[in-house]
């Protein structure tokens, strides 16, 4: 399995590789960027989907409970079932291993391999707007309801509280602050690849 940036960075920009575990229990999903197509495997699966073909991209950042700087590619062919890529790779039980140089690598060879074959597939960055703005306001809420929580426990001189409440809503912005942050939709050209949706 590809699995660092050294083993990608050497392999001659034809034949650009990429692998990765999605479960500590499956099979690697590997992609090859073939001279006309992207081509896959996954267990037994496997097809080729030439680079004109493929109708929609999308770049997001989407943390794990045991990878928090994790990144997701996802391709729709014009016929098929959608791909996904991740920027990490299941390693062992309680561990998931980065791949942040291959994953750019490979993503970047990808969309200029698409923009050669002159797409006219969408580019997409982020979350979609129908589940990323109703996240917004669940964000927003709650941290209001924290900061009224704090307000009430320093009124009432419960101190202790108040700080533990204070830390975790510090913890809650700065996580969902980090995550909207970087998936806000939009929309971007193959040329200029978005860095808040890369590793």
């Amino acid at each position: 399995m590809t699995s660092g940036r050294d083993e990608s960075s050497a392999a001659p920009q034809d034949e650009l590789h990429y692998a990765y575990k999605p479960s500590l229990a499956s099979l690697p999903f590997e992609f090859h960027l073939a001279a006309d197509a992207l081509q896959w495997r996954m267990g037994g699966r496997s097809d080729r989907i030439s680079y004109g073909r493929i109708r929609r991209v999308r770049l997001s950042y989407r943390p794990l409970t045991l990878q928090t700087h994790r990144f997701l590619a996802e391709i729709w062919p014009a016929e098929g079932r959608r791909l996904s890529i991740a920027s990490s790779s299941w390693k062992t039980i309680a561990e998931q291993e980065r791949l942040d140089g291959a994953y750019v690598a490979f993503i970047t060879e990808l969309h200029r391999r698409m923009q050669a074959a002159r797409t006219s597939a969408v580019f997409e960055t982020g979350s979609p707007p129908l589940i990323y703005w109703p996240g917004v306001a669940v964000l927003v809420l709650a941290s209001l309801a924290m900061a009224a929580l704090i307000v009430e426990a320093l009124r009432s001189g419960q101190l202790a509280g108040a700080l533990f409440v204070g830390v975790f809503l510090a913890a809650f912005l700065w996580w969902g602050g980090s995550y909207f942050r970087r998936n806000r939709p939009g929309t971007y050209r193959p040329d200029a690849l978005p860095a808040e949706v890369l590793p």
